[in-house]
């Protein structure tokens, strides 16, 4: 059983490597030598019996065989939540930040590996970090990891994004007791949008994604309505499984809307959970009109994502 897992997964990675042959060479072939060091390195890890295993019961810390890349206030905490209520997927509790923070990155897979939760070899494990999507070094990165990880992408009306990424640095600042500009003052400069203001630059989905086909392959990005899912989490949760290659398991009894908080929460093995109290937060004040500025400022962009993607979405 070992052994089929690892000759399943290397030809996994050889297919994959298949795939982009044409564009490795035109690169002149800089990444082919990552992939072969890929494959050394997982095939090391998965006949590992180091301290990060446990063979009473076959469980082990494996590197993440999907990540959620983002985006920042997109769902993904809700997206990895939902995820986790499928038997055959496991996740990393909290945000790791290896591929985008210096520090973690130099400690290398070992660190990384240690992050992640104990699993059986039939198990996916899944880490989310939001900040993946926007940081440019990070699409390399991860290639050189694992050329066949699985990535997904959960995206939301741009506009509305904004308005949540400034009110969750709002709420951090004043529990700090620190003044923050009201969002329009940022958001405006002389009756324009400002397109220095960071968490604008976020939610251009377009610029992001381009990179991150640079070096993946579309068919290994699969993207989220994050708006949907929280209308009705189930349609978006069985198009993931698809994509995850799991069997189809989680259910709409795994769901109930809870009208005090406004959205859905989870049920498994008689147990509920719903996202903690940032989730649904009021967002902070903005005028009509600047919205309506912000609206117009994404419509551009949001068209050349939507061409990206090969799908639209009901955006302002």
């Amino acid at each position: 059983m070992f052994w089929t897992v690892v000759f399943a997964l290397l030809f996994l990675l050889l297919e994959t490597q298949l795939c982009l042959c044409l564009r490795e060479l035109r690169n002149g072939g800089s990444r082919s030598t990552n992939f072969m060091t890929s494959l050394f390195s997982l095939s090391s890890s998965s006949s590992s019996s180091s301290s990060s295993s446990s063979s009473s019961n076959n469980t082990q810390q494996r590197l993440p065989g999907a990540i959620i890349i983002g985006v920042r206030k997109g769902g993904t905490r809700a997206l990895l939540e939902m995820l986790n209520l499928h038997p055959d997927v496991d996740v990393a509790k909290a945000e790791v930040h290896y591929f985008n923070v210096e520090e973690h990155y130099q400690q290398g897979l070992d660190w990384y590996r240690a992050q992640m939760p104990l699993t059986r070899p039939h198990q996916l494990t899944v880490e989310k970090t939001p900040g993946y999507f926007a940081s440019p070094q990070v699409p390399a990165r991860i290639w050189d990891m694992n050329p066949a990880v699985r990535l997904l992408l959960i995206v939301r009306d741009p506009a509305e994004r904004l308005v949540s990424d400034y009110t969750q640095v709002l709420h951090n600042r004043l529990e700090r007791h620190k003044p923050y500009q009201p969002l329009e003052e940022i958001l405006l400069h002389q009756g324009d949008i400002n397109p220095q203001y960071k968490a604008l630059q976020r939610s251009l989905y377009h610029q992001h994604l381009a990179r991150w086909l640079e070096v993946f392959p579309r068919k290994q990005i699969h993207i989220v309505d994050g708006d949907a899912l929280i209308r009705d989490p189930f349609p978006e949760l069985q198009k993931a499984e698809w994509f995850l290659g799991l069997p189809a398991r989680i259910s709409p009894s795994n769901f109930y809307y809870n009208t005090t908080k406004g959205f859905y929460c989870l049920l498994s093995a008689g147990h509920d959970k719903c996202l903690d109290e940032s989730k649904g937060r009021p967002h902070a004040p903005l005028s009509t009109q600047a919205f309506r500025k912000l609206c117009h400022y994404f419509r551009k962009p949001n068209r050349l994502f939507f061409g990206m993607v090969g799908r639209s979405f009901s955006w302002c």
